[in-house]
């Protein structure tokens, strides 16, 4: 809007509460949710029909769905209502006399940028500017009825339809192509309908009546149907052009350089069901049934349209998204098809704009994937995934994620149940498109809430909510007969570090909110005291998650908020919002984070300030500060690099290459260490760098997913049909706790000397930094990297955890973990493999053959549907060289390629554009290793020669005392 239209525009008339639309809709399905989930579909077809247009035509970028070609675009046309507007018609903005500054854009309809002498309709669209906050866009056509009675035809007809360039196409299109579709009844109306439609002679569209085929809200008045007419007294228009590709666009200027243009907005009322129907888009509203009535006059001022502020005005018209749901609820539209086109002009105006994405399945993938799914799931049921050959296990998991994605992608966001209308959403900061938020919000720039901080997690599988098993059987018990560890179990393929890795990332991804106590009866003649120096109790008490609650009614399925972003943000490093992401800087403005002599500054509590700093320990504070040093190398690179770059750019810049690299290290560094097979190592390298230059994989790839065929990082974003948001059942298997060991031995990394033997207490909270400092980052490095983690497996659970001192209260994590399990509604272990296509268990042998455990096992649970989902994963006998279960790892191959697909900055926006070409170098150079030389230097000779820093490191032979 220009400042000028500001000035004309004053205050919006208060907007009244609208009567109850649902009186005159029918719902597809029978309800709004039903129906809106079968919109998000055709939104999808939609999409594809974009793509289509675009490949047959071959534009540069992807078009409008429909009126691709504008013939007239101003900002300064005026629309006054008539002084005896009558009274029934007074509602909301429409008062009389009043005026309202107007954006009209005129276009063809065709999806396609078409001669204007082709058949086609044409139409009409107008922003009313009512106030700085409220706008109302009409969309009409030239042609009183749709082709279509409702969104499921009007999206068959667009299938049919996208890319018919010729005369042959458009024939096959409609006589063989939409008969498929629609049934051949339904098709030779909607031809008859077209046909009428397109085959006029337009001369100008000045002249054009346009008519909006949809009903729309008109306040107390109840609906109505508008349309916009020539005034009388038009001047005519010379025959229509044979030749001339763009005549209505040059009749138009020289008609607008001599007089103004000016039409007559006029509504119909609304009558019954049967003579003015709601739902059918297909059906006219006679004249003799509904009267014509004039309500204001539209007037596009006389103006030259051959100037570059003209053409400049024309091209931004061109860029908006015009949406008959921009406007009140007051004037919102009513209908099948107008209730689809809420979704379908969002999705569409997206994906036009580069804000959503949609990358369509050769027909070869459907085709053969499905193939091979059905083989490999009888395969399967004699031979394991794991135990295949190396290129047919490769394929297997790509069957299987397939399946995945299509089963275990539950979409738990809470949307409106009736659509309701919006304001004209403003433009998207530019900054916003070149740098990551510090709470996630605008990663997907079409739903800019999509995974940031706050959002509720999703779910993989059905939630199932009991909460007369929360305490059945005991989790206490369980946690003393299963999880208690007597003997260490090391992880003899591992270091601490990656113990503390996997601690680092999840501190990024997920954090639950906590609020009121829960309290667990403890087994009889047992006590526990909650707090330091309290009294004993007979129950457990610990925080609750907060904002568990029931999702659109009284019952489950429960939801529970994201207090942290679900992006692969680095958030633990950057913090999650605004005020704490500032405060880690340096004081002076500088891009780099405040640093005191290398180390992290320490709180009052003495544990440092940084992005996340709850559950404190040697490992953490190594991570943390590591990765705060990398940030700060990175920025003086940037700056030596590109030395116009201001302060606020440099840090954002080193924000996403650092948020990057540290996904790349997860992905082609950890998770090949702790699944150390060929295949992993394969499978995860190619989700980065794309799969290896064998022609057999890449074969199957081609004709299984030829989206596999590149790394995720040069794809697009797609998120699979479900908005992008981590899950439950994610955080479930990533219980990995039993990583932890209960004494460390910090060492000299020169000479091997013991520098002291200390419990997990003397090395988290408030200790830590003490002893870091002393030890140095250098030293505490070389310690986590000659010592092995845990085994993840029953027994072995950290004793420290299960007598853990924490912000007040004395708690067992073992039994937090086993009762929040529960009480998020995760399914049992049973429920939960089956869930992921794993055959049931129907007797405890089934899980183990260990005479102990299964001992126990049935003594704890009365049967092997009662299994806890975190003692089945542990108690599963992993696929070898796994650190983990083959169930766990089901979760794991459908979110971690959705980490990296779904977002923006690890796709369509990884481009040297975005993290400059020292960034993207920055990330292809380096990984864990060259992170921790660039720090510390003298542990080059330590590290292992052919193995990932997260391998066993070699140790300094210490020197012999005894030695002349």
């Amino acid at each position: 809007m220009t400042k000028q239209q500001e000035r004309l525009v004053g205050e919006a008339p208060a907007v009244r509460e609208a009567p109850p639309a649902g009186q005159y809709e029918r719902y597809v399905g029978g309800t709004p949710e039903v129906e809106r989930a079968i919109f998000e579909k055709l939104a999808r077809d939609l999409m594809r029909v974009q793509l289509r247009i675009k490949k047959r035509s071959g534009a540069a970028a992807i078009e409008r769905t429909f009126h691709a070609k504008a013939i007239l675009g101003v900002e300064n046309a005026r629309l006054r209502f008539q002084p005896d507007l009558p009274e029934d018609l007074r509602t909301g903005f429409a008062q009389p006399g009043a005026e309202y500054p107007v954006i009209v854009r005129l276009s063809n309809a065709s999806g396609a940028r078409q001669p204007d002498f082709a058949p086609d309709l044409r139409g009409a669209a107008l922003r009313i500017q009512v106030g700085p906050d409220q706008a109302h866009d009409l969309l009409m056509t030239n042609y009183p009825v749709s082709h279509a009675r409702n969104a499921r035809e009007f999206v068959a007809f667009a299938q049919a339809m996208a890319g018919a360039d010729s005369t042959l196409r458009k024939g096959i299109a409609v006589y063989a192509k939409l008969p498929l579709a629609v049934g051949w009844s339904t098709a030779a109306r909607m031809r008859r309908n077209v046909t009428a439609g397109t085959g006029r002679e337009v001369r100008s569209l000045a002249l054009e009546t346009y008519w909006s085929r949809g009903a729309i809200l008109w306040g107390d008045a109840g609906p109505v149907r508008y349309r916009l007419r020539p005034a009388a007294g038009a001047s005519a228009a010379p025959p229509p052009s044979r030749s001339d590709p763009d005549y209505l666009g040059y009749e138009l200027s020289e008609r607008l350089a001599r007089a103004d243009v000016v039409f007559d907005l006029c509504v119909q009322r609304y009558e019954d069901a049967r003579s003015t129907p709601i739902e059918n888009g297909a059906a006219d509203w006679r004249e003799e049934d509904a009267p014509v009535v004039p309500v204001a006059t539209l007037t596009i001022p006389r103006q030259d349209l051959d100037t570059a502020a003209a053409r400049a005005i024309a091209l931004q018209v061109d860029q908006l998204a015009f949406d008959p749901w921009n406007t009140t609820d007051e004037f919102r539209p009513l209908g099948n098809l107008n209730r689809a086109r809420k979704a379908a002009y969002e999705a569409a105006s997206a994906h036009r704009r580069g804000y959503r994405f949609r990358t369509p399945t050769p027909k070869r993938n459907v085709v053969v994937g499905g193939f091979l799914r059905s083989g490999f799931r009888v395969l399967n049921r004699f031979v394991p995934w794991h135990k295949l050959p190396t290129w047919l296990g490769l394929l297997n998991i790509e069957a299987l994620r397939q399946v995945l994605r299509r089963d275990n992608l539950i979409d738990t966001e809470i949307r409106e149940a009736v659509p309701k209308a919006h304001p004209v959403a403003s433009p998207i900061d530019e900054r916003l498109r070149v740098r990551r938020t510090y709470d996630g919000t605008y990663n997907d720039l079409s739903a800019p809430k999509m995974g940031a901080l706050g959002s509720a997690f999703g779910r993989n599988l059905p939630p199932v909510y009991r909460p007369d098993l929360f305490d059945t059987p005991n989790p206490v018990t369980v946690s003393r007969e299963l999880l208690h560890r007597d003997t260490f179990i090391p992880a003899r393929s591992l270091n601490i570090i990656a113990a503390a890795w996997i601690q680092f990332q999840v501190h990024d991804w997920v954090e639950h909110k906590r609020h009121q106590s829960v309290e667990v009866p403890l087994p009889p003649g047992m006590t526990w005291t909650n707090t330091p120096g309290g009294a004993p109790e007979t129950v457990m008490r610990f925080a609750d998650d907060e904002g568990v609650r029931p999702a659109g009614g009284a019952e489950p399925p429960i939801l529970s908020a994201n207090a942290a972003s679900h992006w692969w943000d680095g958030s633990e490093v950057y913090g999650g919002d605004e005020s704490v992401a500032k405060s880690l800087r340096e004081p002076n403005g500088s891009a780099a984070l405040h640093l005191e002599n290398g180390h992290l500054l320490p709180g009052p509590d003495g544990i440092p300030i940084t992005g996340f700093r709850d559950n404190w320990w040697l490992g953490l504070s190594v991570m943390h500060t590591l990765f705060a040093r990398e940030h700060n190398a990175v920025c003086e690179a940037l700056r030596s690099e590109y030395p116009r770059m201001d302060e606020n750019t440099v840090y954002h810049t080193a924000r996403l290459v650092i948020s990057a690299l540290i996904a790349k290290i997860h992905t082609v560094e950890w998770t090949p260490a702790i699944l150390a097979t060929e295949l992993i190592d394969i499978g995860l390298t190619a989700n980065w760098a794309g799969p290896p230059q064998n022609w057999l994989t890449r074969l199957g790839l081609w004709l299984v997913d030829a989206h596999a065929l590149t790394g995720i990082p040069e794809t697009l974003p797609d998120h699979h049909n479900v908005p992008y948001s981590l899950t439950e059942d994610f955080v479930t298997v990533y219980r990995m706790h039993p990583l932890i060991p209960d004494d460390y031995q910090i060492a000299d990394h020169r000479s091997g000397r013991t520098l002291g033997t200390l419990g997990f207490n003397d090395v988290q909270g408030s200790a830590t930094e003490t002893l870091m400092r002393k030890a140095g980052l250098t030293n505490s490095l070389y310690s986590l990297g000659i010592a092995h983690p845990g085994a993840i497996t029953l027994y072995n659970y950290p004793r420290a955890l299960q007598a853990f001192e924490r912000n007040g209260e004395i708690i067992d994590l073992s039994v937090v973990d086993l009762v929040r399990t529960r009480r998020r509604g995760v399914p049992r272990y049973n429920d939960f493999r089956a869930g992921l296509h794993k055959t049931r268990l129907r007797r405890f042998e089934d899980l183990t053959s260990d005479p102990d455990t299964l001992a126990r096992l049935k003594d704890v649970y009365r049967t092997v549907d009662d299994i806890d989902t975190m003692v089945g994963l542990y108690a599963e006998n992993p696929p070898e060289h796994f650190g983990f279960s083959d169930t766990a790892f089901r979760i794991f191959i459908l979110m971690a390629s959705r980490r990296l697909q779904s977002d923006r900055f690890l796709t369509v926006d990884f481009r040297p554009e975005i993290y400059t070409p020292l960034g993207l170098d920055w990330i292809e150079r380096n990984g864990m290793k060259s992170v921790i030389l660039r720090h510390c230097p003298e542990l080059a000779g330590f590290l292992p020669r052919t193995a990932s820093a997260f391998a066993p490191w070699r140790p300094t032979m210490p020197e012999r005392r005894d030695r002349v």
